[in-house]
């Protein structure tokens, strides 16, 4: 009884292994390499697969996802002769999970070695300055090489991207004093251009300011003037209301004398000969108030002695 527990035993647990080995369950976005004797037979997509035991085997499983590989820095030469450390990231996808099994021993290494050597070809072409600021360019470039390449191995290149161009250490403190002198430019400008708008403003706003103040001027003379106007007018207006005799013109032409002589530059003036009219008129005023002697005419000007009067002579022009 023992050894045919024995054997039953062994049984099943071949039956088991048979099982296990019969079935095979496939992830979503892999697939599975089959090989019968060693040789291809098909490839196992996802899901649930049935394979025969100890005659079918699978080789390799392959990841359908799109993968991201970075690569360590490469030491590049441009065309100016200077080293430039260059980052690369590399995007792709296996298409035919046969074709990256069997076409290439290692599509990782084979990538990143396929992507060094084109990245030297792509920027031995290029100076510093160029390769600086075309990264699109060499982007483009070398994503058509490698997707070119690697279309027989399976894989699709996707993207490729520089992460970091880094210069030698003298060169990039040569770019960082330019860089600065060139925000010293530049502000400078800005602030060149800030002062003359500041002037260009300020003038004219005193350009605006005396245009305002000279026709606050303007109207102020014309007010002015429309003052003194009335006001002459009114004085006119009352003197001939008032209806003055000779003797008041006569007494009024006297008191504008002083003002006549007035000023340093006065050196010569003339008295009018409506003066010597008003005189005598004046004259003839005084002698009517003045005191009387004797008898003397009703009209004349004789004096206490009885003497006659010295004759008046005519007002001297005055220099």
């Amino acid at each position: 009884m023992e050894p045919i527990i024995i054997v039953l035993i062994i049984l099943v647990v071949l039956v088991f292994i048979a099982l296990i080995k019969t079935i095979q369950v496939i992830p979503q976005a892999s697939a599975a390499i089959v090989e019968r004797f060693g040789r291809y037979t098909r490839t196992l997509n996802a899901g649930l697969n049935i394979v025969v035991p100890f005659i079918d085997s699978i080789r390799n499983r392959v990841d359908l996802r799109e993968q991201v590989v970075p690569f360590p820095p490469q030491p590049v030469i441009t065309q100016d002769n200077l080293v430039v450390n260059i980052d690369t990231v590399i995007y792709y996808q296996v298409t035919d999970a046969r074709a990256a099994t069997y076409e290439v021993a290692s599509y990782i290494q084979a990538i990143e070695q396929l992507t060094v050597t084109t990245l030297r070809n792509i920027i031995g072409g290029m100076d510093l300055e160029r390769t600086l600021t075309s990264r699109e360019e060499i982007n483009a470039a070398l994503r058509g090489v490698l997707d070119e390449a690697t279309g027989k191995w399976g894989i699709r290149v996707n993207r490729v991207e520089l992460k970091a161009i880094e210069p030698p250490t003298s060169i990039q403190d040569s770019m960082e004093k330019q860089m600065r002198a060139d925000r010293d430019k530049r502000a400078a400008i800005l602030q060149a251009e800030g002062v003359r708008q500041s002037e260009i403003l300020r003038a004219e706003g005193e350009k605006q300011s005396s245009i305002l103040r000279a026709e606050g001027e303007a109207k102020a003379a014309a007010l002015r003037a429309e003052g003194e106007a009335q006001a002459i007018r009114t004085v006119f207006e009352s003197i001939h209301a008032g209806d003055p005799d000779q003797k008041l013109l006569s007494y009024q032409y006297l008191q504008m004398l002083p003002k006549i002589a007035e000023g340093d530059a006065n050196k010569l003036w003339i008295v009018p000969s409506e003066i010597g009219d008003a005189l005598k008129g004046l004259g003839g005023a005084i002698g009517n108030f003045g005191p009387m002697t004797g008898g003397g005419n009703g009209g004349g000007a004789s004096t206490a002695t009885g003497k006659e009067p010295a004759p008046r002579r005519e007002q001297p022009t005055i220099e």
